[in-house]
């Protein structure tokens, strides 16, 4: 039977809940967001998260970003609920123009968490920035001097906090019918223990690292005041428990501890075996993400996953669920459904071959949709 949410006024219990467990000390609707998720995971809930769901999908996106009622999801077509977690992505805000690096408008953007919110659903932002030095994307790794450039001192760094300005008006401008901003996670720095990314693990120093992340939080939480976020902290699933804390920035600035893991078909030794390596190496990764909830005070969650095209019939039912369940993870996000790419896919979509197992995983009582 699917669980689903609703929107819910946050009782005194969850605001008790979310204290004991480390967020206590977070304002506004942080810690209306931060009471919920500690409320859902104590009563055994996972919440199942999608990449842009409600801006596009496998073969359709939305193409009036002012008016379109945004009623449209893969994943409501194929279950009849939508995800209870919305990924979005901010790349290229920072440079002003009015279209994401996934070329979506951040009117919709924006109307899109809105929406998301006021139906009970909970609301991710990533942010893939532009490398600021050499006017690359930022899976530009040419130089590893970006993070050194915008710290103080650097020659980005005023540059840079232009970027941070722009990016805290977006996040005030994230507003109910009432005017009251709304709560959201905001996950950036991903993925750093790889280094794809221009503030990976080859590209910056921990040092540099822990200074970006305590520069974007001062900015955005300190000097802005913005008091809707939940910071997540999300490492590859690459790493052992040494070198996924290696650069964790502290307690006072991460409210969640995630980890990005992906299943990956290596045709050569099959997809029965890939889907054994990733059951494997999530299951320890969640044991020790579980163990550092715990001493830290923080919840965990698997903030990007997915097997793309989802060739294996039972992905969802014999892979990734018979895992999680024994986690204490409050929301799973697979990735995007592209439009524009038909096999660069995460989610199901109606007519999909294996769209049954999917219907099945959202059926079980642990799961969580709106």
């Amino acid at each position: 039977m699917k669980t689903i949410l609703k929107p819910i006024l946050f009782s005194g219990l969850a605001i008790v809940l979310a204290a004991c467990c480390g967020n206590g000390d977070k304002a506004g609707a942080a810690s209306e967001l931060s009471a919920r998720l500690e409320a859902l995971v104590a009563d055994g809930k996972i919440m199942y998260g999608h990449q842009d769901d409600l801006c596009y999908g496998h073969a359709w996106k939305v193409e009036d970003a002012e008016n379109d009622p945004l009623e449209r999801s893969d994943i409501k077509d194929v279950c009849g609920h939508y995800p209870a977690v919305l990924g979005l992505e901010l790349g290229e805000l920072e440079l002003g123009g009015d279209k994401s690096l996934d070329a979506v408008p951040f009117t919709l953007i924006r109307r899109a968490a809105v929406k998301h919110h006021e139906r009970g659903g909970v609301v991710t932002f990533s942010w893939h920035a532009r490398n600021i030095l050499t006017g690359g994307d930022a899976w530009d790794i040419s130089s590893d001097q970006v993070v050194a450039s915008i710290l103080e001192g650097g020659e980005n760094h005023a540059k840079f906090q232009e970027w941070l300005k722009i990016l805290a008006d977006f996040f005030d401008t994230l507003r109910d019918a009432d005017g009251n901003r709304i709560p959201f996670i905001f996950r950036p720095w991903h993925e750093h223990t790889g280094s794809w990314f221009w503030w990976g693990q080859r590209l910056c120093t921990t040092e540099q690292y822990k200074a970006l992340w305590r520069m974007t939080y001062d900015y955005l939480e300190g000097e802005r005041g913005l008091d809707n976020m939940l910071w997540c902290y999300s490492p590859s699933m690459n790493v052992d428990v040494a070198g996924y804390m290696e650069r964790y920035p502290g307690d006072d600035l991460i409210d969640i501890l995630g980890v990005d893991g992906y299943t990956y078909f290596n045709r050569e030794s099959g997809l029965e075996a890939s889907c054994a390596k990733f059951s494997g190496e999530l299951r320890s990764t969640l044991e020790y993400m579980t163990s550092l909830g715990k001493e830290h005070g923080k919840i965990i969650t698997l903030s990007e996953t997915g097997l793309e095209s989802i060739p294996s019939p039972v992905w969802w039912t014999e892979v990734l669920y018979p895992v999680i369940k024994d986690f204490p993870v409050s929301y799973v996000l697979t990735w995007r459904n592209a439009h524009d790419k038909p096999e660069h896919f995460y989610g199901p979509w109606k007519g999909f071959e294996n769209e049954e197992d999917f219907k099945k995983f959202t059926d079980f009582k642990q799961i969580a949709l709106i």
